[in-house]
């Protein structure tokens, strides 16, 4: 279970609270007008920003103050965060070991995390000579090797097209199902939500709200949400 306690996040004049528990296992998206705090969040459950107060805990150990490499956090940025000088394979392998001295069995994770993301035989090309959804699925194999409980997505779908991302997303979904994984995913877009998350968690006014069954909340979103929405 991921648990905010408490949480207090302040960046100049901004302050965000959250104060809540996710099942493990869950599939969440956080949704919310823009600036209200939703990649922040993710950022400070990742423990790349510091909150002022409260704690983060995961199955009850407090990774509050935990530097992010010992989290049992993955995460998927917006840019997808590929090196360009490294082939595919090279890649993938730094989600194992950032110096990339793997052993045979690391080799087979990486060969397996790049099957089941659809990249087989594509291990050596570098990343500019694959298209956006390719690149995409590199990093979600990153992930895969991993082997984390706990994985953050920050949007990073949102420039591919309405047919790959929902391919995308489908894919993710599938993945944290066989893992078992808990899965965060930020999204500006409610037919994500819909497509593969059961509850949301959303952020407005300063608060990260308690997660809540999704379709309830986009059917019949508060005021908040439904001025972000146009509706």
């Amino acid at each position: 279970m991921l648990t905010l306690d408490r949480l207090e996040i302040r960046q100049d004049s901004f302050e965000l609270h959250a104060d809540f528990a996710l099942e493990t296992g869950t599939v969440a998206a956080v949704i919310g007008p823009s600036g209200a705090g939703k990649s922040t969040l993710l950022n400070v459950i990742a423990g790349f920003f510091a909150p002022v107060a409260g704690r983060v805990l995961w199955e009850g150990r407090d990774i509050t103050i935990m530097p992010p490499a010992k989290r049992p956090v993955a995460m998927l940025f917006q840019d997808n965060n590929l090196f360009p000088h490294l082939t595919v394979s090279q890649n993938v392998s730094l989600g194992i070991r950032p110096d990339l001295r793997l052993s045979p069995d690391d080799n087979t994770r990486v060969a397996q995390a790049l099957a089941r993301v659809g990249l087989e035989g594509l291990d050596a090309r570098k990343p500019a000579a694959l298209s956006g959804g390719q690149q995409g699925r590199v990093a979600l194999a990153r992930v895969l090797v991993q082997r984390r409980p706990l994985i953050l997505l920050d949007e990073p779908f949102a420039a591919l097209g309405p047919a790959l991302k929902a391919e995308m997303l489908d894919l993710v979904a599938a993945l944290a199902a066989e893992t078992g994984a808990t899965l965060l995913m930020v999204s500006h877009d409610p037919a994500d939500a819909r497509r593969i998350a059961p509850v949301v968690i959303l952020v407005a006014d300063g608060v990260a709200l308690p997660p809540q069954p999704t379709k309830a909340m986009l059917d019949d979103p508060p005021p908040a949400l439904r001025d972000y929405l146009g509706q």
